[in-house]
């Protein structure tokens, strides 16, 4: 049960990945008024997402992914 309960959490974790990058990216699209030193660790973190996401680390991926939607307000 232990280990369903994981397979299913990690699957909804890699489908969310994508939608929390999608998110980010329309956020900065809008050119939000950001410090350069907040727009490049928001830069960052958002690659890091998406690398994360591709290796299979979806939990670091959510939290890198977190970390950019927190500086921009989302």
């Amino acid at each position: 049960m232990t280990s369903c309960a994981l397979v299913f959490t990690g699957m909804a974790l890699a489908n969310s990945c994508p939608a929390e990058m999608k998110a980010i990216d329309a956020k900065l699209a809008t050119k939000p008024a950001l410090a350069a030193a907040d727009q490049e660790k928001v830069m960052t973190l958002r690659a890091d997402g998406e690398r994360l996401h591709k290796a299979g680390d979806h939990g670091a991926s959510m939290k890198a992914l977190g970390e950019a939607k927190k500086i921009l307000g989302l």
